[in-house]
């Protein structure tokens, strides 16, 4: 019967289903993994092999699958409504939801509106900044990001954060000027860690003085750049922004959307430096991997400038359907039950086991250029020769021919172009570490022929 099952599967997907970020000429022409079922940190295909998830369903399970706290809370709240509108009504667990959040999120968010993907959140966030510029009688238009963020696709996320594969056909809406993070000057001109951060910041300060009076808001990626490539930045980079947008007047919008919930070994990334932006997104592993919902915090000045009479018409006119959603409110508030004091004590310790893990398997092969980690968010480069800087051509395809050499030997992965990404649960076990850096070093060697 399941046999059946895939075959059927595998027909409707080639003749209906356009998947994202996918070559579809490529994918019609390979046989596809049918996932079935999940178990913990395990995802099952339709003939019952079990796979390690080691990103996490993109990013977003956070305390493994199936997990009986989250499936009871779900289950209960369907026993009440699945879904009410927030138009005009209330919600309990919607209610309940944004209390938690504003008692865990860095300190002066107060306020939380809900969507459906992190893209959304984000574009919230740039209209929340627009708008709050104009209620108080100014005309800021502008905004500064980092080179190569990565915010959604969207197109006032797209307009924020700009990667070519992605977006190159598409005109950002938006004037966003853009700065570089210490990492990139680290690559890109061979500065050492503590030039590099100076070095960012005066590029910024200096885009923040030309462009004084006309920039709604800073926005980007705190502690690491997950999509281009997991690119890291020192703790003392988002703090040092932070003083920057306040000399400017100007507002600092993170996105947390895949930092948050743990991945770099606190709840926020914002928490390493004890940093507090004026608008933060988060999504992803907000349902524990459930769930699409997401969130825009706001800070209470930012809330109360929207304020007045409804003729003058300062509302915030945005919303979804599915705003505030029951299920997924009851999926997060579960999932953040789970993050007890025990599980984040323990994920500086699982940061250090990969950490030893990749230095024992992943960084003595001769085709690794770099590894990067943040906690639990970690990026392996690939390279035909590392030390001229010399990438592999695209037609190679050599980080997707090497996820595939590793579903192979049990462990299901995504690249990043030639970047290896490893984002497994937070609920990943010692053994389990080790079999997914030791699966990801074979692959690797498999693949480039070392």
């Amino acid at each position: 019967m399941a046999t059946i099952a895939a075959e059927q599967t595998v027909r409707w997907d080639r003749a209906h289903l356009w998947h994202p970020f996918t070559q579809m000429q490529e994918w019609l022409a390979a046989e596809p993994l049918v996932i079935a079922a999940a178990d913990g940190n395990y995802l099952i295909d339709a003939a019952g092999r079990r796979y390690l998830d080691g990103v996490s369903s993109l990013w977003c399970n956070v305390h493994g699958h199936r997990r009986p706290e989250i499936d009871a809370a779900i289950r209960a709240q369907l026993e009440r409504v699945a879904h009410t509108t927030l138009l005009g009504l209330a919600s309990p667990p919607s209610a309940e939801l944004a209390a938690r959040l504003v008692g865990i999120a860095p300190a002066g968010l107060t306020r939380v509106f809900y969507s459906d993907a992190g893209a959304t959140a984000v574009e919230i966030a740039l209209k929340l900044a627009l708008q709050y510029w104009r209620l108080r009688g100014e005309d800021r238009p502008r905004f500064v990001a980092l080179v190569d963020g990565y915010h959604g696709d969207t197109l006032g996320a797209m307009s924020v954060g700009f990667s070519e594969p992605f977006h190159r056909f598409y005109t950002p809406l938006l004037p966003v000027a853009r700065v570089p993070a210490p990492y990139v000057l680290e690559r890109t001109q061979g500065l050492d860690s503590e030039a590099a951060l100076a070095g960012a910041l005066t590029e910024l300060e200096a885009v923040l003085a030309r462009h004084r009076d006309t920039i709604a808001g800073v926005v980007l990626e705190p502690l690491v750049q997950g999509a281009a490539g997991m690119w890291p930045q020192p703790v003392a980079y988002l703090p040092a922004v932070r003083e920057l947008t306040r000399r400017y007047d100007t507002l600092l919008v993170c996105d947390e959307v895949a930092t948050g919930f743990g991945r770099t070994g606190r709840l926020f990334a914002c928490d390493h430096s004890a940093t507090a932006p004026d608008l933060l997104t988060v999504g992803k592993g907000l349902t524990g991997g459930y769930l699409p919902l997401a969130a825009t915090l706001a800070t209470e000045e930012i809330f109360r400038a929207f304020l007045g009479p409804y003729e003058e018409y300062t509302a915030f006119f945005h919303g979804h359907t599915f705003t505030g959603n029951a299920l997924g409110c009851a999926a997060a508030l579960a999932s953040l039950e789970l993050f007890t004091p025990a599980l984040l004590a323990s994920l500086p310790q699982k940061a250090a086991a990969l950490a030893r893990a990749l230095t024992r398997h992943v960084r003595p092969l001769p085709h690794v250029a770099e590894v990067r980690q943040c906690g639990l968010m970690i990026g392996v480069e690939l390279m035909r020769t590392p030390a001229r800087r010399e990438p592999y051509a695209p037609v190679e395809r050599v980080g997707h021919r090497t996820i595939l050499a590793a579903r192979r030997r049990g462990v299901v992965l995504r690249p990043l172009g030639d970047v290896l990404v490893l984002m497994p649960p937070l609920s990943i076990r010692p053994d389990e570490i080790e079999t997914l850096v030791a699966v990801a070093a074979e692959s690797i060697a498999e693949v480039t022929g070392t």
